[in-house]
Order: C-alpha cells, then sequence, then structure tokens
C-alpha cells in the first residue's frame, strides 16, 4: 500500500490544478442538488415489510381505512356553554371540509353537520377532535397539509382555535425541526471547531483547510443522497446523521493529514512532503475510515428503512472524506506549499513533553493500578445500563413548544389510555365471510379471544349487533327484511373473505407481555388465518427485527473491525485489545445516557431513549474511537520498528500525536455535542451520546488504559503469527 500511496501522493502533486479543477465541478454541481434533498426527507424511517405494513394496506384498499388523517383538537373556554362549543367546533369543520383538499375520503367529527361522520366519543371533558382522512399516502399530503395549515392559521381568533395534529403533521414538523436544529447546532459547532484547529495550527491558513474538507464531503455527500431520494424514502434524522458525521469526520482527516504535512514541510520539499503526508497519514485515513465504513455497513442486516438509509448515508459520507482528504487536500496542499503557514495568529511554541505525556510516564509506573482504577470507573458508569428502556420516537421527539405535539399529547392523555393497547386483527377464513361455517369459525375466534385473560374487549360485528351469535346471525342475514338491519355493519367490517376485529389488551404496547401475545396469536388459529395489525404489532415487529438481527451486526462489525486492524498492525493483541476498550467506553456512554435523559439530570425531562441511538452510536463510535486508536498506534509502530523500545515508542508516540488527537477529538466532541442544543430529541441524545463516547475515549481510554496495557503487554504487544510478520518483526521477537 505504502508505494500505491506514494505514486497517489506524487500524482496529486503534479496534477494539483486538475485535481481541484475536478473537485470543483463536483462539488458545484452537487450543491445544487445538497440544497433540495430536505424536501425529500419523509417520516421517522420506522419502516419494514411485515404484517403492520400487510395490515394496513388490506385496511386502506378494502376496508377503507385511511393511513392519512389530520386531527383537529379543540378545547372548550371555560366561558363557553357546550351548545356554543358544538357550533364552533361544526364551524371549523365545515370550513376546512369545503377546502379543495385533494383525495379527501372522510370527514368525522363529534358533532352532526351534513356530509360528516358523526362519532360522539370524540369529545370528552371539554375537549373536543375532528378528523380529515384522505385517500393517499402520507409522504403525498404536502399540498393537502400547507391548505390546512393555512385555514387553521386563520381561524386562531375565532370562538374555540384548532390545533392540527395527526401523523402528516407530525412528520413535516419533525423535519422542520429536524433541519432547523442542524442550523444552530452549526452555529454552535463550526465556530467553536474553527478555534479548536486554530489553537492546533496558530493559522488561519492551516486552520481553514480541515474546516473546508469536512464542508466539502458534506456537501458532496447530500448531493448524492438525493439522487437516492428519488429511489426511496429517507428519514427526516438522516439530514442530522450525515451532517454530524461528515463535519467530524472530514475535518478530523484533514486534521491529521495537514499536520503531517506541516511537520514533513520542515525537513522536506513540497512534492516530497506531500508523498509522505500520502503515504503515512493517508494510510492511518483509509484503515479509520474503513473502521467507520464497516461500523455502518453493519447496520444493513436490520431491514428497517431507518437502518438502512442511515447506513447508506453515513457510508458514502465516510468514501467522499477520505476521498477529498486523499486527493483534494493534497492538491490544495501542493499549490499552498510553505504558505501553509501564513497569517499566523498564534506562535507555535518548541515541541517539548506536555503534561499529557508526563501523565501518561506515570501510568506506565503504575500500570496494573492505573487499568483497574480505569476499568471500575468505567463499569461504574454503565451500571444504569440495566435500566434502559428504549421507545420508537414519535410526537414524542419534537420539540414541546410545536403546536402539533401540543395538540397530540391533549389528544393522547384526553381519548387514549395508555395502559392499554388496540390490536387491529384481519381474519380470513376459506369461504366468504359473511358464509354460515366462516361465521361460525368467526364467532368461534372472538370467543376465544375474549376468554384470554389479557384482552379486555373485543368489537367485532357480533358484538356490535348486540353480541348476536353466529348461528343468529346467519339466519338474520338469510332474511331479507333482517338483513337489512346487518347489511351495513358488515359491509364495514368485512370484505370477502375478512373479517375486521378491534382487540383492546390491558398492558402498554411497548410491554414484553403485549408483544408476546401478538406475536404468538399471528399466523394460523384454527380454521381461521389472522393477520394483525395495530401500534402493538408495529411495536413487537420492529423490537423483533432488531433483537434477531443485532447479532449479526455486532459480529460483523467486531470481526471486520478486527481483521482490518490486523491488516493495519499485523498484531493479534493490539486489536484485541481495541475492540475491547471501545466496548468498554461504549458501555459507559450508554449507562451516562440513561442517567442524564431517562432519570432527567440537568434540567431535562426525563424521556426513554429512541430505539436506534445504543446502535447507531455503537455502529458510528466504534469506528471512530478505533481512528485515533490507528493514528495513535500507527506512530507508537513507527517508533518501535525504528528502537524496538516499547516504552520509549508508546511515549514518544504520544507525544507527537497527544496534541493533534486531542485536538480531532476536542472537534469530533464540538460538533456532535453541539447537537445537545437541538430540540429534536432522538438527534439531542445521539448527539450527546456521540460527544461523551469520544470525552471518554479522549480521557480514560487514552490517557490511562492505552499506556498502562501497553507497558503491561510489552513486547507482546507486536506478536502475530510468524509468517505474517515481516522479517525485522520476526527477528526482533525471536
Amino acid at each position: 500500500m505504502d508505494s500505491v500511496l506514494g505514486r497517489l501522493g506524487d500524482l496529486c502533486y503534479r496534477m494539483r490544478k486538475v485535481v481541484l479543477a475536478i473537485w470543483i465541478i463536483v462539488v458545484i454541481g452537487l450543491s445544487f442538488f445538497a440544497f433540495q434533498l430536505p424536501s425529500l426527507l419523509k417520516g421517522s424511517g420506522f419502516v419494514m415489510e411485515g404484517s403492520f405494513a400487510d395490515a394496513n394496506a388490506i385496511l386502506r384498499e378494502d376496508f377503507g381505512i385511511y393511513e392519512s388523517t389530520l386531527l383537529l383538537v379543540y378545547e372548550r373556554p371555560d366561558t363557553m356553554s357546550d351548545e356554543q362549543f358544538e357550533q364552533a367546533v361544526g364551524d371549523s369543520v365545515a370550513k376546512l371540509q369545503a377546502l379543495p383538499l385533494e383525495a379527501l375520503a372522510d370527514t368525522a367529527s363529534p358533532f352532526a353537520r351534513d356530509n360528516v361522520r358523526t362519532d360522539p366519543t370524540m369529545v370528552k371533558d371539554g375537549i373536543a377532535y375532528a378528523a380529515l382522512s384522505f385517500d393517499m399516502h402520507t409522504a403525498d399530503m404536502s399540498d393537502n397539509l400547507a391548505l390546512v395549515r393555512e385555514a387553521v392559521q386563520a381561524q386562531q381568533d375565532g370562538p374555540v382555535p384548532a390545533l392540527l395534529t395527526g401523523a402528516p403533521v407530525i412528520e413535516a414538523d419533525l423535519n422542520k425541526a429536524s433541519q432547523d436544529d442542524l442550523t444552530r447546532a452549526e452555529m454552535i459547532g463550526l465556530p467553536v471547531a474553527m478555534l479548536v484547529l486554530l489553537f492546533a495550527f496558530g493559522g488561519l491558513v492551516a486552520a481553514s483547510l480541515p474546516l473546508i474538507i469536512g464542508l466539502i464531503s458534506v456537501v458532496s455527500t447530500l448531493g448524492v443522497l438525493y439522487f437516492f431520494g428519488l429511489q426511496m424514502e429517507l428519514s427526516v434524522f438522516l439530514l442530522n446523521v450525515v451532517v454530524m458525521l461528515g463535519l467530524a469526520l472530514g475535518i478530523d482527516f484533514a486534521l491529521l493529514f495537514v499536520n503531517r504535512f506541516r511537520q514533513e514541510l520542515q525537513q522536506h520539499s513540497v512534492q516530497e512532503s506531500v508523498r509522505i503526508s500520502v503515504r503515512t497519514a493517508g494510510e492511518s485515513i483509509i484503515f479509520s475510515g474503513l473502521c467507520v465504513f464497516i461500523g455502518l455497513a453493519g447496520m444493513l442486516f436490520i431491514q428497517i428503512d431507518l437502518f438502512k438509509v442511515i447506513a447508506l448515508g453515513g457510508m458514502t459520507v465516510v468514501l467522499f472524506s477520505i476521498l477529498s482528504a486523499l486527493t483534494l487536500l493534497p492538491a490544495l496542499l501542493s499549490l499552498l506549499g510553505h504558505r501553509v503557514n501564513r497569517l499566523m495568529l498564534l506562535k507555535e511554541r518548541p515541541s517539548k513533553r506536555s503534561g499529557w505525556v508526563r501523565f501518561a510516564s506515570l501510568v506506565m509506573r503504575r500500570p496494573v493500578l492505573m487499568m483497574l482504577t480505569a476499568l471500575v470507573l468505567l463499569l461504574a458508569c454503565a451500571i444504569p445500563i440495566k435500566d434502559m428502556v428504549l421507545r420508537v420516537p414519535a410526537a414524542d421527539a419534537l420539540p414541546t413548544n410545536y403546536a402539533s405535539k401540543i395538540a397530540y399529547d391533549l389528544y393522547d392523555d384526553t381519548f387514549r389510555n395508555s395502559q392499554v393497547s388496540e390490536v387491529i386483527i384481519l381474519a380470513e377464513t376459506e369461504a366468504p365471510a359473511t358464509e354460515p361455517e366462516s361465521l361460525q369459525q368467526l364467532y368461534a375466534l372472538t370467543e376465544r379471544l375474549t376468554d384470554d385473560p389479557l384482552v379486555n374487549t373485543v368489537i367485532s360485528p357480533f358484538s356490535l349487533a348486540g353480541g348476536l351469535d353466529a348461528d343468529t346471525v346467519s339466519a338474520m342475514l338469510a332474511d331479507p327484511a333482517a338483513g337489512a338491519q346487518l347489511a351495513p355493519l358488515f359491509e364495514q367490517l368485512t370484505s370477502g373473505d375478512r373479517m375486521l376485529l378491534r382487540v383492546e389488551l390491558n398492558g402498554e404496547p411497548y410491554a414484553q407481555t403485549t408483544q408476546t401475545w401478538v406475536r404468538d396469536w399471528a399466523g394460523d388459529n384454527q380454521d381461521v388465518s389472522l393477520l394483525l395489525g395495530g401500534y402493538a404489532k408495529f411495536n413487537q415487529e420492529i423490537f423483533d427485527e432488531i433483537s434477531h438481527k443485532i447479532v449479526y451486526t455486532l459480529g460483523f462489525i467486531l470481526a471486520a473491525t478486527y481483521l482490518i486492524l490486523f491488516l493495519a498492525f499485523r498484531s493479534v493483541l493490539i486489536p484485541l485489545k481495541a475492540i475491547l476498550m471501545n466496548a468498554l467506553s461504549l458501555c459507559a456512554t450508554f449507562g451516562i445516557i440513561v442517567w442524564i435523559f431517562q432519570n432527567g439530570h440537568f434540567g431535562l425531562t426525563a424521556t426513554d431513549i429512541a430505539l436506534f441511538i445504543p446502535i447507531f452510536i455503537f455502529s458510528i463510535v466504534f469506528g471512530l474511537s478505533t481512528d485515533y486508536e490507528v493514528f495513535l498506534i500507527s506512530r507508537i509502530q513507527e517508533i518501535y520498528r525504528e528502537t524496538g523500545d516499547n516504552n520509549e515508542a508508546t511515549l514518544q508516540g504520544l507525544a507527537l500525536t497527544s496534541k493533534i488527537i486531542t485536538s480531532a477529538a476536542a472537534i469530533m466532541i464540538v460538533i456532535t455535542g453541539a447537537f445537545a442544543f437541538t430540540g429534536v430529541m432522538p438527534v439531542k441524545q445521539l448527539g450527546v451520546g456521540i460527544a461523551l463516547a469520544i470525552l471518554i475515549d479522549a480521557t480514560i481510554v487514552r490517557m490511562i488504559l492505552v499506556p498502562s496495557m501497553m507497558k503491561l503487554l510489552g513486547r507482546w504487544n507486536w506478536w502475530a503469527p510468524r509468517f505474517l510478520r515481516s522479517r525485522r518483526d520476526r527477528a526482533r521477537m525471536s
């Protein structure tokens, strides 16, 4: 690889203007599409093939139950009578219904009006809601939503203002909130990152280069993702994750490359400095980028759209970060040459033994004590993991000041019981559902469901007809006069060979007992085939998919990371040590996240952890932490091969890399930690989690565990089977 990278460095130097021109064309072209990407972001991404999706399709196509529903929530003022409230709500709904809305299929309200389905259960304790249902996918609701928002805004000065919520509204608000959060995080993170770079390099020119590379990597990636968005639905969380990861990774790679170039420039020509930097720092960037790439690729095992989309977006930004660091950055440095040290604002102090390295020397004098202290601290931080509660984010992910969240909370608190779960059952028989034999089978099913100890109520055509049994229903349907009474009911709740049942379970949708129930009842049940839907089924399928596939994800990441590090260092123990230290620091991170968010510390309202947070943090941070291990151990290995002294190589490697790796870690913490000031809770949790993991890696792991374990293992750090070692390494280990 050395010779290939060396030739790449020479090529970038000779063709520097051509390389720069190509990048300018690429970035300008992709930036046009990058700015259009936010318009393609839709939904949280928790979509997968399965029973829930199949049931929703049948409910929409055969039973006229539509997935795109807007809810209008009304709260009666204390000074208003019930009659006035009814009049005000009815007038509001009529105005909304009169809008030129596309594919409006149903309007429901608690109060009777022309062309409005009346449902008395939609008003309770001075709170009422109306529903506008559309025969179209949520992703296509933007025009309708804009019309309704404008009309609702115009009603704010009326007697009873309406609050708008529902899945399409929440999705649109999540998208907007995510973009607002991104702007806020950039305004905080980028200026602070620039300050860190100034302290690292002392000059504006050198400090600007990593920032330029990071921004180019992000813009290029967003432009490519626009074309992904034309083929698949992209989660609203994609933008935040890609920008967070791309800026941090692009800046880090460039920071380390520029630092090596400036070191080499003190002794070599510009061309030679570029060649050496690409050969040395470039190799570390490739191995580090591969580790991050592998971590993200591991999420592709989980067949949920969110994980696939984030994996593809993250892998793309990693590739652009590597490519820009190995081609664009060498070309820029070739053009700048010694001018990279222009516009110096801070004096560079002569190299000396830093306090950090003196601390490392202390650690190496007491390696066992220091290692045990670090392990105890990490394990103590990990204790809260046992109490972690995971949830699929929904309206609770929105900032608390959003009207759609306020409306949803009011609707949820008034009309929904959080201690019960509604399950939709589509029961399919061999013959049409209204045939006598089918009715017998379906009635027997409702009896079995009613007898189940977890079932609270079963709503079926039999129960809605007054508790009639199958024989009575069959007889009434056979009689034209009596059948006319039941016909509307059965037309609504049966379609061909299917009957729609609604089952209320005693238990939250997330409860293990609820998930077990919907899992066990799915499939064939005697003579009836059951297809289950509802939020409880959605949760069960999501949790099952993750729990079944996470083993493959973790196994792939760990095995691939070990192999990459083994090939990088030709050592059996160093990759194993890196994996164990990463695992420990991540466990500590998860424990602290639970303590902060779930237990409600630092002034935060206690909230459960978003389901994808542990997997995202593991997949992203495992690779990022390995970055610093690669940069540090690469330099230690260089010195060890020259001196043969493990202790001296460790201290010198730490001395040469401590400032730049600390700066890189600080930038990573700043860029990701800036998302702590955002409003979308899962994004806040992700940013804080990554920042915490990097902080732990840059302090406890690198300051204590790395030097102590390098000391304890001695030359065995570099052991590998004889046939995989170089001649020099064989001689040293023999």
